[in-house]
């Protein structure tokens, strides 16, 4: 349903009350900008989604009697987290005081209310089902935990799966696992070749940030990677399995081991499909794993420009071109390939940006863009990549019908198609 107008601005009193000001319509922010979302652009906050209050921030709404820009006081500026399978177009607008602490690892869109709901400026991208909200049910999940390390008692990996990523951090990719279907996680790396500003498993000391979860401490061996991925490929439905998860470092830095995993694997069965999901760093290792039977390929990146990239990736020993390359080398092998994409409304769809982009997927020959909403501080980030002017910008949802327009078949979506969408019915409509 469409709505008539914008919906209104929220604010929170610090106590974990939420009130909408009438006064005021909420507004989004696209780079540092704060702007009228239209219309069109707000859906209802999908199941799942939730709301922060953004302490030291207040939100920016547009008077709705003399549709000028005001600052809410009555209370701290609120931001939504959308589920995933939803990129937000628009950022929480507000202004920052200057004490303020910075916010911790989460996606921040814009959020605002009308007609009793919450409703968001967001796009369902993906219909893939496989991280719904109301798809884990608690109970099943213990029990499939329990299962897994009675099955794979002295298995390393499994235990760190079930008991750190399931069971305490709610990882959906782990819990999925624990429940036995689609795509199993496969952590492997615990050091990293990147420096990531925004890193999720490691943070410095002095940063002003924790990381949002702990980070693998151990190497694994490519036998306990094959005693428990082989069983799910065998059995899961779309099954795939994933090196390179937000628990550990970066994955080809094991390529030596993840090869010989991949070997064994293929050696007891040739179903379901097998990725990395990786900063693409090391070209030649790539190369080998293709030739041990890796099918798929996502690389992350915030930015498709190098000096974009390179400042918030602060890479050790490998630049851009590696990167580019790497997806040159899986596309060679007959793979599939994605990149990871970090949306940030304002940076994303700048016109230099979307240049780049057009670039990088006529290098590249690219399969798939996975829009995922970028997990930072807004401020925070811009500062630390040394932004001041994002530039033009063409807006979200039009940089997507734009590239849509020109690359007819390159696919959009937020996780790793298993085979059966690679090879077949892309847009198979995995709620039935």
């Amino acid at each position: 349903m469409q709505l008539k107008h914008s919906p209104f601005l929220l604010y929170s009193d610090g106590k974990g009350n939420i009130f909408e000001d009438r006064d005021l319509y909420a507004t989004g922010r696209s780079g540092w900008d704060a702007l009228l979302v239209p219309v069109e652009d707000w859906i209802a906050l999908p199941e799942g989604g939730s709301l922060y209050e953004l302490p030291g921030r207040f939100g920016i709404g547009i008077n709705a009697k003399t549709g000028q820009m005001e600052i809410c006081r009555k209370g701290f500026a609120v931001a939504a987290f959308i589920p995933p399978a939803h990129t937000g177009l628009f950022l929480s607008a507000y202004e920052t005081e200057p004490d303020a602490h910075t916010l911790p690892l989460f996606c921040y869109t814009a959020v605002g209310w009308q007609d009793k709901r919450f409703y968001v400026p967001a796009i369902r991208i993906e219909k893939d089902i496989r991280q719904e909200c109301s798809g884990y049910d608690k109970k099943k999940i213990g029990e499939g935990a329990k299962q897994l390390l009675n099955a794979y008692p002295n298995n390393r990996l499994v235990r760190h799966l079930m008991e750190n990523c399931c069971l305490t951090y709610n990882c959906p990719a782990a819990r999925n696992l624990s429940l036995g279907r689609w795509e199993c996680p496969i952590p492997s790396s615990p050091a990293c070749n990147a420096n990531c500003i925004g890193c999720i498993s490691f943070q410095p000391q002095e940063e002003s940030i924790p990381s949002t979860q702990d980070r693998l401490v151990f190497k694994p061996m490519a036998e306990e990677i094959v005693e428990f991925t082989v069983p799910h490929l065998e059995t899961a439905p779309y099954p795939i399995v994933s090196f390179g998860q937000g628990c550990e470092g970066e994955p080809l830095l094991m390529w030596e081991t993840i090869g010989e995993a991949i070997r064994q694997i293929r050696n007891h069965t040739k179903k379901g499909s097998i990725n990395i999901n990786t900063n693409g760093s090391n070209p030649a290792a790539i190369k080998t794993l293709c030739e041990a039977g890796l099918d798929s390929v996502r690389v992350s990146m915030n930015s498709a420009r190098k000096p974009i990239y390179e400042s918030y990736y602060r890479p050790n020993n490998y630049v851009y071109e590696d990167i580019v390359e790497s997806l040159r080398v899986v596309k060679k092998f007959g793979g599939w390939t994605s990149i990871n994409y970090f949306v940030f409304p304002g940076m994303s769809d700048s016109i230099d940006e979307y240049e780049a982009m057009r670039t990088l997927i006529k290098e590249t020959g690219l399969n798939m863009i996975q829009w995922r909403n970028f997990n930072i501080d807004p401020d925070w980030y811009l500062g630390r990549i040394g932004i001041s002017e994002t530039g033009q910008f063409l807006g979200m949802r039009q940089l997507m019908d734009l590239i849509k327009d020109e690359f007819p078949s390159l696919k959009f979506g937020y996780f790793n198609p298993p085979k059966e969408r690679v090879k077949g019915d892309f847009e198979l409509d995995f709620a039935h």
